[in-house]
């Protein structure tokens, strides 16, 4: 088992690693819209959430040696479906090779983000 841990992406926020590989494959936590630079949320709406977890998760799967193409699962968690659309939209333009997705809806998100994304790949 390998613990992944960047930098370039936020540090975890309880006692959790970024990510781990085992058996090749990377597992990571939920990543949510935290500007690893400052700590803060980024401010904004879903779009810029979104965005920002998709640079975090980038940064977590460069440093496990992979891309976003190699991803083959993700589960999305969404504080309001009505953001389902626009999240859709950021989503989209990351996971081009369409992997394996669960989205729910949830009451509550740490630090009161509006999504939180995980992810599993294949490591090359």
């Amino acid at each position: 088992m390998q613990i992944i841990n960047t930098t370039s992406a936020p540090a975890a926020i309880g006692p959790y690693s970024q990510a781990l590989v085992v058996n090749g494959v990377l597992y990571t936590s939920g990543q949510i819209p935290i500007d690893p630079a400052t700590g803060a949320v980024v401010e904004g709406g879903i779009k810029e959430q979104t965005l920002q977890v998709m640079k975090n998760i980038k940064a977590i799967l460069e440093e496990a040696n992979t891309t976003f193409e190699n991803v083959f699962k993700t589960t999305c968690f969404l504080s309001d479906m009505g953001n389902f659309a626009a999240f859709n939209e950021v989503y989209g333009e990351y996971f081009t090779g369409k992997p394996a997705r669960s989205c729910v809806a949830v009451k509550e998100l740490p630090k009161g983000v509006l999504l939180e994304v995980e992810v599993i790949a294949v490591t090359k």
